[in-house]
């Protein structure tokens, strides 16, 4: 078994994959899995992800990938995307698991305190911060907590661009995550940021309103599939100790 550091080594992003060697669909489904234990913020979990294996869909996607090779070789195609528009009804499944906790896990006199707040934090404060009118609902927020910053701290990412950028770092989570898993699997990975987002979204019957956060291309890697040494800024001007 791998070590940590060996599993980041070994995480390239591969550009060409053997065609000759097929995944196990059940080990890239467990990976998937794996992947829902990353940490999201406030535990909304407002992502999904679509495991592609049909050979008719995975051309469409490497054509929406600009028929990049990695997309075009890749033995399957896992795409994560955001569903902020589903944050009612994860925040109720949220709110019941933890009052559900409060009531296994807090002392007596302790769980009518904490049920209160979990209530106003899951009812109140999250649809407040998640939905979404125009852009109108993101500046009413803006104002409301600078007024409310002049007189403690405060978090001050409301707007809905700011919010929407939370949802797509708590995905962006997952999807390290699952590339880590293949990884220790002896799987291969390549993250995608270059894709038509309405032809990913055609091949996939997805909606209008969600987001799609990395499309992930999987096989097995070929010795060329690896485009040269790792490149890293130096370390040092990336680490910055504060004493």
């Amino acid at each position: 078994m791998m070590t940590l550091e060996e599993i980041l080594q070994h995480r390239r992003a591969i550009r060409i994959y053997d065609s000759s060697k097929p995944l196990d669909d059940e080990k890239v489904k467990n990976c998937i899995r794996l992947s829902t234990l990353a940490p999201t913020s406030s535990n909304m979990q407002l992502w999904e992800c679509y495991h592609v294996t049909d050979p008719e869909t995975l051309k469409k996607l490497a054509h929406a990938c600009l028929d990049q090779s990695t997309a075009r070789t890749a033995q399957q195609m896992v795409v994560f995307v955001t569903r902020q528009s589903r944050h009612r009804a994860h925040a109720a499944q949220v709110l019941k698991a933890g009052i559900n906790d409060v009531l296994r896990n807090s002392p007596k006199d302790r769980q009518e305190h904490r049920i209160r707040l979990q209530k106003m934090y899951y009812n109140y404060l999250m649809p407040m911060q998640y939905s979404r009118f125009l852009g109108i609902k993101g500046l009413l927020n803006k104002l409301l907590v600078q007024c409310i910053g002049l007189f403690r701290p405060i978090v001050r990412q409301v707007s809905e661009a700011e919010v929407s950028t939370v949802v797509h770092k708590s995905c962006a989570l997952a999807v390290q995550t699952f590339m880590l898993a293949m990884s220790e699997q002896g799987y291969d990975t390549c993250p995608l940021e270059g894709y038509d987002s309405r032809l990913v979204k055609k091949a996939l019957h997805l909606p209008y309103n969600c987001g799609i956060n990395m499309l992930i291309t999987c096989g097995i890697r070929v010795p060329e599939g690896v485009r040269g040494d790792r490149f890293r800024i130096p370390f040092e001007e990336q680490y910055h100790k504060i004493d």
